[in-house]
């Protein structure tokens, strides 16, 4: 038996046979970790309630042959109180956690620059000093920057020259000249361009003196750029964009 401590937030957890979880956690040191809480799903579980989604844990793990086994559990902060209190932040929350997962896909592989991002978006989500909507954006947009799928803001997607553009195509990889520009592309609003170096650099002052259109539209733009990466979609964004 090899055991082993780290720390992480819940993504999601499914249920096991009678009594027992899968909890999806991505972790500071070890990064995407599926692993089985015993017992967590009886009312006289020691720690099921620690293993809630957007529970902030310190965890001991034993490694097992499909899947490790959480043995302790202690929580270093819940954000779940704070957001399910509030129907915009609650699916802001979920779509962050869902997205965190199919971002790091790959198991057991350090992705701490990805962890301190989740556990910045879920502060600031708790805090309430953003429009969740916002705090979302900036999550999903430094999220794939991480991940090396950045768009392309200040040159062409294409062939690199620098300029103020005005078409975006997400198949392109963000901004397009007017020569490399392909079908399909559209054409944002300055503002709305501006939005989105604010939130990708976290200038949360001029995120926040944005107009909702804009918002708007720069919320489509990311979510469409958002899908085109990932080979499967983010359902939970379905929620977002009706509330």
């Amino acid at each position: 038996m090899s055991l082993y401590r780290d720390e992480g937030v819940v993504l999601r957890n499914q249920k096991l046979g009678e009594a027992d979880r899968i909890i999806t956690l991505l972790t500071r040191r070890t990064g995407l970790v599926r692993a089985v809480g015993k017992g967590v799903r009886r009312t006289k579980s020691r720690f099921g309630a620690r293993l809630e989604p957007c529970t902030h844990v310190d965890l001991q793990l034993h490694t097992g042959r499909t899947l490790d086994v959480i043995t302790q559990a202690e929580t270093v902060r819940s954000y779940g109180e704070a957001v399910v209190a509030d129907y915009s932040r609650y699916t802001a929350a979920t779509a962050i956690l869902e997205t965190a997962e199919k971002v790091v896909a790959v198991e057991k592989d350090p992705a701490l620059r990805q962890f301190l991002l989740l556990i910045g978006a879920l502060r600031t989500l708790g805090e309430g000093s953003h429009d969740s909507r916002l705090v979302l954006d900036a999550y999903l947009l430094r999220s794939l920057a991480v991940a090396g799928y950045a768009p392309s803001l200040a040159e062409c997607a294409r062939c690199g020259s620098r300029g103020e553009h005005r078409a975006f195509a997400v198949h392109a990889g963000g901004m397009v000249c007017s020569v490399c520009r392909p079908h399909g592309s559209v054409h944002p609003s300055p503002d709305t361009l501006r939005l989105m170096y604010a939130l990708l650099g976290g200038d949360w002052e001029g995120a926040d003196a944005s107009e909702g259109r804009h918002r708007s539209e720069c919320s489509g733009l990311v979510a469409a750029y958002l899908q085109w990466h990932l080979e499967n979609g983010i359902r939970s964004l379905r929620h977002v964009e009706r509330s």
